[in-house]
């Protein structure tokens, strides 16, 4: 298993932060005008040092997601135009937001089967298992294939953010995505961690992906729990 939480190619701590604030935000648990509390009380909430979680409020504030008042504190500014790390990502937890970090089961450079739709113009490609969390909760397992043209993953250098990580590393950013979302069966390597076990009944998303070339780069599918997670698609 490859572990990126807490390794060299996770998010900064105060990026992961601000990330949270970001996502509560737009999920409406942090309501535009609201006051945050005070920065030592924000910063042992999030566990943080005070230094750190005032580099985190700096990113808000360079979105335009923070207005700091001298003497009276710092208040949130709702904007649904914002876009973050994590814009592309759509599941929240049920009460809203949550940090998405992920666990690596698998990473494999093979064929592709014959049950994943036609995607990319290679008939190879890496195929990449894992486990999601929100705020450090299990709440899905993702299989995620990229097309063997748009380049090769390092499994020494892969973050959670597989998108940030295609345009840091491979030189190309995804664009546009297609969601399906319906129901599946939990698939029979789902690991122990998860919260339903092989064969139980899930929420189940597939997506297409991609950049700015007519074929799809990327074909993922996702087993979301729905105990945990919720899908979320804001219109704007």
């Amino acid at each position: 298993m490859y572990d990126r939480q807490n390794s060299p190619a996770a998010l900064p701590i105060y990026i992961q932060v601000s990330e949270v604030l970001i996502r509560e935000i737009a999920a409406g648990r942090l309501t535009d005008g609201a006051r945050l509390p005070p920065e030592r009380q924000l910063a042992a909430q999030h566990n943080v040092t005070v230094r750190t979680l005032r580099k985190s409020l700096k990113v808000l504030e360079e979105k335009g997601l923070l207005h700091r008042i001298q003497g009276s504190g710092n208040y949130v500014r709702s904007d649904p135009q914002v876009q973050s790390i994590y814009s592309m990502f759509r599941l929240e937890l049920i009460g809203g937001g949550g940090l998405p970090t992920a666990t690596f089961l698998e990473i494999t450079a093979c064929t592709k089967p014959a049950d994943l739709p036609e995607f990319g113009t290679s008939d190879h490609g890496t195929r990449m298992r894992r486990l999601r969390y929100l705020n450090k909760v299990p709440a899905a397992i993702e299989e995620i294939w990229l097309d063997g043209d748009s380049g090769a993953i390092n499994p020494d250098q892969v973050s959670d953010s597989l998108y940030r990580y295609y345009q840091m590393k491979l030189g190309f950013w995804i664009s546009c995505a297609e969601d399906y979302v319906s129901i599946a069966n939990t698939p029979d390597w789902a690991p122990e961690g998860f919260g339903k076990r092989p064969g139980d009944a899930v929420g189940f998303i597939e997506r297409l992906s991609w950049e700015q070339k007519p074929d799809a780069v990327e074909y993922s599918r996702t087993w979301f729990d729905p105990d945990i997670a919720r899908y979320v698609q804001r219109l704007r």
